[in-house]
């Protein structure tokens, strides 16, 4: 079967794909170094839109590498470049098509079909120029290693092959020529590491150290100075040298380190990263079609595989649903916010000010009880405007700009009396909250919106003693604010549309995942982390050993182990969260004995790390109290995932979200929850465990997996 026969069957799979265009335009270089062939890379949508491939994309490239393949057989042209439209690149495969893909047949095709285009770039009688001038990620990569050079713009801050990071390989090509053109270890870096850092994109100059392009010019003329620079190259005045690669101990030693990366973030969970590891090892004996072969097989298993379609779920939570909160009120009924409040000035209050101050650029106002808290809380915020000084991140007069709008005072009719939006981050008890709200609505504007950063407690009752309750919102952010994205919006019984808006509205302009929840106990992350940890506690409790509890629940994955993150949390604030649950819940939800001596003995956690890992604290062994029922890790396991999945229906029923969807974008957008486990509810349905204890599937069929 021809190329062009491969992509037209294939193309009926992909109804709804956006088209990429491959114009062919013709082009004199300078220095009389001849007639040139540029292909540039288009869909047609405005520049902002990411360029993609799918079969009648690849199609489309297929022609154009016909017509310029003849031009090049005819002597016609000395060369032929590829670049993008402005700012983009191209950023790989078309997800839309690929997650309708319902047999390993059809998932074959396509990446055969990609192969099979990109392999003639390499093949044609003149050398070939990929021109990196924008955003370029997977099979925009790839595409570009087909070809003999590469250029890249310095202003390009997203590029990457994030393909283990969705639960795919990089299977044009990625796996098997990025190895062979920058050595295994760097490659293992791009295709493994950064994949599974939180899917860690590169910048222009990083692209250029690590070899993958020749040159780099600055954005503004960046095409023109690539096509001075390709002259120079066909006339012989520059020459491209490359580093010799280590076929030998290294390369299996970059690989071994792949391993231990992949088994330190998915412990084993996700098959993509070790699949990715197979072919780069392979790829030590230079042979790209043994290498290409391999990758179309591993594509095919893979898009057939839950973890694939549950990445890809989660890719479409965090970058559609985020953006279109469900049950948000109409965005028109936002009041306008020219200055934030902040009740508090500890390291809580006085990140939330720094936030607000770097995405508003409002005068933003913190208080405390006495005027030591007030000053170090305005000293945390210039100190870390002058970190971003330091690292060039703004320059002076921006940084005396923002450090101008800070100020801290002790009388709240001072500080608030024309405030629009005003955050209480104190400590968390509902008694202390309420008199802090009262304070507040004594010297706030009518209209200004009232905050509560409370991780567990009622917003309804919080607010329930003000004159005004419908003003009072919950605006619950996780911990490092600056990174977690995740924003949970509460709705109180008495909230209004307005306010509710205007929360949203804020939230926006934070440049946060809002996800909007029902004023129940500990909202989502924190109702659910505590009845995961809980279960985890539980079973030390009842006589199983941490380690054991531990390594239970490393098959699925998560960025951190559940007592290194209560080490992470707070013990003490653990406790309290349980606590709380516990009065709400007592049927399921427990107080550790063990947990509660942990923190009345003032630990930190239960690890120390004389060692360089964590090690159970010989004080903290000391303490446990545990009974004989010792179980196996995977007793555990099913113990632990059956009580989320109990939690997850329960919150479904109560309302508590929308959808099983706002659960996933909650746990991977505030708890750091895995990509390729789609949250979590897409894992369940997997494994049979919703449908065990609940009756039920979480999500449709087609939904995070295989359609029917």
């Amino acid at each position: 079967m021809s190329t062009a026969e491969l992509l037209k069957g294939a193309a009926e799979l992909f109804p709804d794909e956006v088209v990429t265009s491959a114009h062919v335009r013709h082009l004199d270089l300078p220095f009389g170094a001849g007639r040139f062939a540029l292909i540039t890379l288009d869909n047609g949508l405005d520049h902002t839109k990411p360029t993609t491939f799918g079969p009648a994309s690849l199609a489309n490239l297929n022609t154009a590498v016909d017509q310029v393949e003849k031009e090049a057989a005819a002597g016609e042209i000395v060369g032929v470049g590829i670049t993008g439209k402005p700012f983009i690149f191209a950023v790989g495969a078309d997800l839309k098509g690929v997650e309708l893909l319902k047999n390993h047949d059809d998932a074959l095709a396509i990446g055969k079909g990609g192969h099979e285009v990109f392999k003639r770039l390499s093949a044609l009688a003149v050398p070939t120029f990929a021109y990196y001038n924008g955003a370029a990620m997977g099979g925009g990569v790839e595409v570009g290693l087909h070809c003999k050079y590469r250029t890249v713009s310095k202003a390009i801050a997203a590029f990457s092959l994030p393909e283990v990071f969705l639960g795919l390989v990089p299977g044009w090509g990625g796996c098997t020529l990025l190895p062979n053109l920058i050595g295994a270890d760097k490659a293992v870096s791009v295709i493994i590491e950064n994949s599974l850092n939180q899917n860690k994109q590169l910048k222009g100059q990083q692209v250029l150290d690590l070899g993958i392009a020749d040159a780099i010019f600055e954005g503004a003329d960046f095409l023109e100075q690539s096509l001075l620079w390709t002259a120079n190259v066909l006339k012989g005045d520059v020459e491209v040298e490359r580093p010799v690669i280590d076929r030998g101990e290294a390369w299996d030693q970059a690989v071994a380190k792949g391993r231990f990366i992949a088994d330190s973030k998915v412990h084993g969970a996700a098959p993509a990263a070790y699949r990715a590891l197979d072919i780069i090892a392979a790829a030590k004996n230079g042979d790209l079609q043994q290498g290409y072969d391999a990758e179309d097989k591993a594509l095919a298993d893979l898009i057939m595989g839950g973890e694939l379609r549950a990445g890809i779920y989660a890719f479409n939570l965090v970058q559609k649903r985020a953006k279109r909160p469900a049950g948000a009120p109409d965005k028109n009924l936002a009041r306008p916010v020219t200055k934030v409040g902040v009740v508090g000035a500890g390291l809580m209050a006085s990140q939330l000010a720094l936030l607000f101050l770097r995405r508003l650029e409002v005068p933003v106002v913190l208080t405390d009880i006495d005027q030591e808290r007030v000053d170090k809380g305005v000293g945390y915020v210039h100190a870390e405007i002058d970190k971003l000084l330091g690292k060039g991140r703004i320059n002076q007069d921006k940084a005396n700009r923002l450090k101008a709008l800070v100020t801290g005072v002790l009388d709240k009719a001072e500080g608030f009396s024309d405030a629009d939006f005003i955050i209480e981050a104190v400590f968390e008890e509902i008694g202390v909250k309420q008199q802090v709200f009262a304070e507040v609505e004594a010297v706030a504007p009518a209209h200004a919106i009232l905050a509560t950063n409370t991780s567990s407690l009622s917003v309804t009752e919080m607010a329930s003693k003000l004159k005004n309750p419908e003003r009072v919102v919950g605006f619950h952010f996780f911990n490092p604010v600056a990174i977690l994205p995740l924003l949970e919006i509460v709705r109180g019984e008495q909230t209004d549309d307005a306010s509710l808006a205007t929360a949203f509205g804020v939230a926006k302009k934070l440049k946060k995942t809002a996800v909007l929840v029902k004023d129940a106990p500990a909202f989502v992350v924190n109702r659910i982390l505590t009845r995961f940890m809980g279960e985890i506690q539980n079973v030390i409790d009842e006589g199983t050993s941490v380690e054991v509890a531990e390594k239970a629940v490393e098959p699925l994955g998560l960025p951190m182990s559940p007592l290194v993150l209560l080490e992470l949390v707070g013990p003490a604030i653990g406790l309290h969260v349980s606590e709380t649950l516990n009065r709400a819940f007592p049927d399921r939800f427990t107080v550790s004995p063990n947990l509660a001596a942990v923190v009345k003995a003032g630990k930190r956690g239960f690890y120390v790390y004389d060692s360089g890992k964590p090690e159970l604290d010989p004080e903290v062994a000391a303490l446990l109290k545990q009974g004989d029922v010792v179980l196996t890790e995977e007793q555990v396991r099913d113990r632990v995932l059956g009580a989320v999945a109990q939690e997850i229906g329960l919150m479904l029923d109560e309302g508590v979200v929308a959808e099983a969807q706002d659960i996933d974008l909650c746990l991977i957008t505030g708890a750091g929850w895995p990509f390729h486990l789609g949250g979590i509810t897409p894992y369940l349905d997997r494994e049979g465990v919703s449908e065990r204890v609940t009756g039920k599937r979480f999500l449709a069929p087609g939904v995070a997996s295989v359609p029917a």
